[in-house]
């Protein structure tokens, strides 16, 4: 198969080179031709336009930062309509439900067949092969592509019908915001009471109320060193999806909304390219 691989940042680009390890034909596209060029020195190909690169693929991978970037590549600036009939094209990038929707209406006019299967992991997880994929379409994703998925990571979750699978995301990352909130508000207060630093970064993290991610997130925090594998402005974005998508939906999330407000915060504090854990160093701020 001929496999092409759009958008090469954090999570992009080390996806791309798990396909190169396990020998895919591989074509990369990136809007900054800079980010190509490792890939391209380990045998893949690339195209200084979007839709060159597309025009051969069997299997079209995108990964990008948000909805209106999808948008204006693949709808607006004619990508999708240079992708053969009949080839697959999946949407890895984290956007609302009816987004996918309107992907999938667009590809299917033009013979396309589209999945939305955004991931779940952070850098670690995309360079080690580890991810875990929601995949939502109208049918199941045909073999040849779950194989190729499995070069990225290490399990395929099939969550319903189009949309279902970028449904399931925005859950997974607005409660994944809503426990990084409530680990850091902990700390703080736990330090405030008096109780010893050392002894709460050791005894949160395993506690059975704290989620399994605080382990891995409790020494950044304590080093003060927020090295983006998930950086805090995606998520504020996920968050701004849930929201959009609870407002389409007649339904109000509260505590969605606070965490809103708390990362926008955060993000307007020069935090945006750290790590979502950073903004326990939003919260202190906001506390001295």
């Amino acid at each position: 198969m001929n496999v092409t691989f759009i958008g090469l940042g954090i999570m992009g680009s080390r996806m791309a080179a798990r396909l190169l390890d396990g020998g895919v034909r591989l074509t990369v596209y990136n809007r900054t031709l800079e980010k190509t060029r490792a890939l391209c020195k380990a045998g893949a190909r690339t195209f200084p336009q979007a839709g060159a690169a597309v025009k051969d693929a069997d299997v079209v991978f995108s990964m990008l930062s948000h909805p209106q970037a999808v948008r204006e590549l693949f709808l607006e600036h004619g990508c999708l309509g240079e992708i053969s009939p009949g080839a697959v094209w999946v949407d890895f990038t984290t956007v609302n439900p009816s987004f996918s929707r309107l992907c999938a209406g667009e590809a299917g006019r033009r013979g396309v067949r589209f999945f939305d299967v955004p991931v779940a992991g952070t850098k670690p997880h995309a360079k080690k092969g580890e991810l875990v994929f929601f995949a939502g379409g109208a049918r199941e994703v045909p073999q040849n592509v779950r194989s190729l998925l499995l070069l990225m990571g290490k399990k395929v979750l099939s969550v319903g019908e189009t949309g279902m699978g970028s449904a399931f995301k925005i859950l997974v990352n607005m409660m994944l915001a809503q426990s990084m909130l409530a680990y850091g508000e902990a700390l703080m207060l736990g330090k405030k009471m008096g109780l010893s630093a050392d002894f709460l970064y050791e005894t949160l993290p395993a506690l059975p109320v704290s989620a399994p991610f605080i382990r891995a997130k409790a020494p950044v925090i304590r080093e003060d060193v927020f090295g983006a594998e998930f950086p805090l402005e995606w998520m504020h974005k996920d968050l701004l999806l849930a929201l959009q998508t609870a407002g389409e939906l007649g339904r109000n999330i509260t505590m969605a909304r606070q965490a809103e407000k708390i990362f926008d915060g955060a993000r307007s504090q020069g935090l945006a390219r750290h790590d979502f854990s950073a903004v326990y160093r939003y919260l202190k701020q906001e506390d001295e």
